[in-house]
């Protein structure tokens, strides 16, 4: 079996939906322990409905860390007026 390349962009443009997401960014300084970390953002997962989007590890050990969550909208109610 081959595999398309890892850069191909093609194939993304067709798999793309109407889904929309709200981000939030945190940086968290290298002094809070990895076990910490983790538990903060279980907590953010499970209390506000936040997933993981990106880490980032940068060379003084401070984490920038993207988090997504779905933007549900409601369609408007059709009145019967």
């Amino acid at each position: 079996m081959s595999r398309p390349p890892l850069h191909t962009t093609a194939s993304l443009g067709a798999q793309r939906s109407a889904t929309e997401f709200e981000f939030q960014r945190l940086t968290i300084p290298r002094d809070f322990s990895r076990n910490f970390v983790t538990r903060m953002l279980v907590d953010h997962a499970e209390r506000g409905g936040w997933e993981l989007d990106r880490v980032r590890i940068l060379h003084d050990g401070t984490r920038k860390v993207i988090l997504r969550r779905k933007i549900i909208r409601q369609r408007p109610a059709y009145s019967t007026f």
